[in-house]
């Protein structure tokens, strides 16, 4: 239902844009009913006011490739481990080994496991062992609970060599949720476990996955990892090391589209992937322009801009298509997700409308995305 919603409305924007255009085309100085002239140009002109109108030339291109530029960062400035302490907890399960008395060492079992013959850490916190009761285990890293058994054991034992061993990790857990092959609770160990290692147990991203940001949530707070930061520019102050209770979320790729409107062979939206999507890309994916009414020089994008903080409504990207140089710059103009790329057949004259009435479609976008989160 939902899908058809998402469908209709976006027809209707389409015909209704559509609509408008062939007006503009057909009755040159057409004008809407109940509107002066001189209303009707103070209204387009106010509205054009809080656009930001750029033509797609090698300047955009170079500025957009300036902003892109993968910075490599030093993985020197990355996660510090060096004191990463492993704290043993309930339900842990460790082995104990003394040299030299082999009494007070379990054997090897050829049909059970080093686990299963373990020493559980108890609800109280405490192991209990040979000349050893109740040991306090919990809070306590393996150094730490070795020199205590060393402490009770050296009362019957003249200088005890003690070997402990974590084999089974059990208290201890983190939760990776969402897009990815395996989602589940993985255990925190005594070797590090970072954000990215997490995900990569849970058998990566699949193919529903916002590969660009993860939610990192620990206790109260909650952060937005960028994720891609990471991958694309080694950026590792986006990873984190994990502790108990840690929960990693990756959400669905839905809002990784662009929409292409307006007189194109086939009105759609298409997939920003991984590595980017060209308008050139955009538009093949479509079928292309229309090229018995589409008009070369009336390519538009139109990006969404946060108005109370920037001033301005929108970008707007003009793409003079009439020539080799222009269809270079296509393929070159990377687009971002939820753009409009709207073809018109408007003429020169009438490109300041066009624009006027594809403001209102920016809105429309964020409730087609509603309609489809639902």
């Amino acid at each position: 239902m939902a899908q058809r919603c998402k469908n209709f409305i976006a027809m209707s924007i389409a015909s209704a844009g559509l609509l408008a255009m062939s007006g503009c085309t057909l009755i040159p100085g057409g004008h809407f009913e109940g509107i002066t002239s001189g209303e009707k140009t103070a209204s387009l002109e106010q509205e054009l006011s809080t656009v930001n109108i750029q033509i797609i030339d090698s300047e955009v291109i170079n500025n957009q490739k300036s902003k892109n530029r993968v910075e490599r960062i030093s993985s020197v400035s990355g996660l510090d481990v060096s004191d990463y302490e492993y704290r043993l907890g309930v339900g842990d399960v460790i082995t104990i080994g003394v040299w030299d008395h082999p009494e007070l060492t379990i054997p090897a079992a050829v049909q059970r496991t080093a686990e299963f013959d373990g020493f559980r850490v108890q609800a109280d916190g405490t192991i209990t062992y040979a000349y050893a009761p109740k040991v306090l285990a919990a809070g306590k890293t393996v150094v730490e609970l070795r020199e205590e058994l060393v402490n009770r054991l050296s009362r019957v034992i003249e200088d005890p060599q003690i070997d402990v061993k974590v084999v089974g990790f059990k208290s201890q857990k983190v939760y990776v949720t969402g897009e990815v092959k395996s989602p589940g609770v993985y255990p925190v160990t005594e070797t590090p476990l970072t954000l990215i290692d997490a995900i990569n147990q849970a058998g990566g991203l699949n193919e529903r996955a916002d590969w660009k940001t993860v939610t990192f949530s620990r206790t109260d707070k909650v952060e937005h990892i960028q994720l891609d930061d990471f991958y694309s520019k080694g950026d590792i102050s986006q990873n984190r090391i994990l502790k108990h209770g840690d929960v990693i979320h990756v959400a669905r790729n839905d809002k990784r589209n662009v929409y292409v409107m307006g007189d194109v062979n086939k009105v759609g939206t298409v997939e920003v992937k991984r590595y980017g999507l060209s308008l050139a890309e955009a538009l093949s994916e479509v079928g292309g322009i229309n090229e018995r009414s589409a008009n070369a020089n009336g390519i538009f994008v139109l990006r969404k801009r946060n108005f109370d903080t920037d001033g301005v409504v929108a970008d707007v990207y003009q793409l003079r298509a009439n020539n080799i140089a222009a269809l270079i710059f296509a393929e070159q103009f990377e687009l971002e997700p939820q753009d409009i790329v709207y073809v018109t057949s408007a003429p020169i004259a009438r490109w300041n409308k066009v624009i006027s009435l594809l403001l209102p479609s920016l809105s429309t976008v964020d409730a087609l995305q509603d309609i489809d989160n639902q």
